[in-house]
């Protein structure tokens, strides 16, 4: 059954709950699969699946898609804690095809300009920020729930790209750049600005699906991927986390 959203919180539901924003349906069923039954909502632009323990949203493919939608969505229904979520590309040896990676730093790593001394992201141009610091408490938290349920996890700085990696020379240009980085994907930091207005951090998860670097579609495991992130959100200790991430009540009202 499709019901649409007008806002209003539902009946038996908590006032402020997790939500996790995933670009395709494919994403979005391996992570209900984890946190279990849903009901479908219409959203403008995607849709919602509100369960028990998070909601889950198809937001689209992309940065901008990813922040629209999750705007929204936090603009219909209160939330403490928002998840960007799927699958993505693993920076080699840190990330391997199969495994896990949790940012601690949500990264736009191709917005900026293109000068002659080389790349300028938007903080360097003056404009903004192009970086977003999940909680740290949140991330260790998750960090040890995913190594009690024996998934190998990799912590460090998850990039936004619009264009995916696809050879070895931006592949290593990123890697110079963003020292840190174990992944990268299409959607975190629209996800991350879309929560920040709202004032809600935001964290990302990846089950890494390729190798970042020259485009082999036959060394791509997207099923692998996908049943590692069903276990990654059987595995989170829900009501913790949100405790966590802000023990009080959302701030919007």
């Amino acid at each position: 059954m499709t019901v649409r959203v007008t806002g209003d919180e539902q009946p038996g539901l908590p006032e402020a709950r997790l939500l996790v924003v995933v670009a395709v349906p494919a994403e979005a069923e391996a992570v209900l699969r984890g946190v279990g039954p849903a009901e479908r909502l219409a959203l403008p632009g995607g849709t919602l699946h509100r369960g028990r323990a998070a909601d889950v949203l198809a937001a689209g493919v992309g940065p901008a898609a990813a922040a629209a939608a999750t705007a929204t969505a936090l603009a219909l229904h209160r939330y403490r804690l928002v998840v960007s979520a799927g699958i993505g590309g693993g920076f080699a040896p840190h990330a391997p095809v199969g495994s896990v990676v949790l940012a601690d730093a949500i990264v736009a790593a191709d917005l900026g300009a293109d000068t002659p001394e080389g790349f300028a992201d938007v903080t360097e141009l003056g404009f903004g920020t192009v970086r977003h610091t999940p909680p740290p408490a949140a991330v260790r938290l998750l960090a040890d729930a995913l190594a009690d349920a024996a998934l190998p996890c990799a912590t460090g700085a998850v990039l936004t790209v619009s264009t995916v990696t696809g050879s070895a020379a931006r592949a290593t240009a990123l890697a110079a750049r963003h020292p840190r980085a174990v992944a990268e994907a299409m959607e975190g930091f629209g996800v991350a600005e879309a929560a920040a207005r709202h004032g809600l951090p935001t964290l990302e998860i990846r089950a890494v699906s390729n190798p970042v670097g020259p485009r082999d579609r036959s060394a791509w495991r997207i099923g692998e991927a996908l049943a590692a992130l069903e276990r990654v959100f059987a595995a989170l200790p829900y009501p913790r986390l949100l405790t966590t991430v802000m023990p009080k009540e959302s701030p919007r009202g």
